[in-house]
């Protein structure tokens, strides 16, 4: 396995939870960060959430900041992202990437993807 594997997505309602995992593949990383994005039709790859595999440190993306919690096993092969009081804007493709850098200027943070992508898993929010 040379690419991330996330899974847990599906149809839910307005207001429902879901959660997704990633299982990394162990390949070796320069970054710190093992990162949640997203894809919705018709628009760009966003962050969603990030965390930090030497102390578990979080940061999440603004749209999503009290509604989602990004978690990981002891050995950080597997990633969870929670999703609560889901909306139909959250409606995405969404990919785990465990090769990422998170720096900050003026205020702005900037996520760099840099390992693979996998297959992404699928999450639909009715309204």
């Amino acid at each position: 396995q040379v690419q991330p594997v996330e899974s847990g997505g599906g149809l839910v309602q307005a207001g429902g939870s879901l959660r997704l995992s990633c299982t990394t593949s162990r390949r070796p990383v320069e970054h710190y960060y093992i990162g949640w994005f997203r894809r919705a039709p018709g628009r760009e790859r966003d962050a969603v959430a990030a965390i930090r595999r030497s102390d578990g440190g979080t940061i999440y993306a603004k749209s999503v900041k009290g509604r989602v919690t990004i978690s990981g096993d002891d050995a950080m092969d597997t990633v969870y992202l929670q999703m609560a009081s889901l909306k139909a804007e959250d409606t995405a493709v969404y990919y785990c990437n465990e090769d990422v850098r998170i720096t900050t200027s003026n205020d702005r943070v900037y996520w760099e993807p840099f390992g693979p992508w996998g297959q992404g898993t699928q999450v639909t929010v009715s309204s």
